[in-house]
């Protein structure tokens, strides 16, 4: 690996750190917003200065297309490293619209199955979500987007979750105390959604995201 500069060094951090901790790459603006930069543009300047030292490779087309070229040194993620090179490719089905207290994969919701890269994810997605609404447009998650899940029923305050509440799914950033959990979205025009726990259901967490198939 080529020597890298202390700012390079620092956005390399933000991107090890964001991966480990809520599973997804950081957007230019989080990364320009973190670091104080004025624009978006500066950030992808030295990104593409990452990308042409070969410590990370950029995926045009969706907004979070960073991978780490590295060694993850997490247990977890090293298992997913593994994991990526024995299949260049694998195919997950779509979920659109769900129905009110069925389970997320049953067949009436499945509109499609697609081939996908597995190096464009933090972890193994088991599932596709269609994104409906734009309460997470802030983070570059879109209205018709294609969001990767990963099943479980267990997330970390901060990461990206998908959500049943009652009769619905949601996408939002998860945050637990005790047994009130907060529902936060990445747009102000959307409210805080605050549930207690036994109210709530953990689809899963968001692992990567793909710009839809026009």
């Amino acid at each position: 690996m080529q020597k890298l500069t202390a700012r390079q060094e620092q956005i390399l951090n933000l991107i090890r750190d964001a991966v480990q901790n809520t599973g997804f790459p950081p957007t230019r603006a989080e990364i320009a917003a973190e670091l104080g930069f004025k624009s978006a543009n500066a950030a992808e300047e030295h990104l593409q200065a990452l990308a042409r030292k070969k410590v990370i490779e950029l995926t045009p087309g969706t907004s979070r297309g960073i991978r780490l070229c590295e060694p993850i040194r997490s247990r977890q993620l090293e298992q997913v490293n593994s994991l990526y090179s024995s299949f260049s490719s694998f195919t997950l089905p779509l979920v659109g619209r769900v129905a009110a207290g069925s389970p997320m994969l049953s067949e009436e919701h499945i509109e499609a199955s697609y081939n996908v890269d597995p190096s464009l994810f933090s972890a193994r997605p088991d599932y596709l979500l269609k994104v409906r609404g734009m309460s997470m447009r802030d983070i570059g998650i879109l209205e018709g987007d294609f969001l990767a899940v990963k099943k479980t029923d267990r997330a970390n305050n901060g990461q990206i979750v998908v959500a049943r509440i009652g009769d619905e799914v949601t996408v939002k950033r998860f945050k637990q105390t005790g047994s009130l959990i907060e529902l936060f979205p990445e747009n102000p025009d959307y409210s805080v959604i605050k549930v207690e726990s036994e109210d709530f259901a953990l689809e899963g967490l968001a692992v990567g995201l793909v710009r839809s198939w026009s």
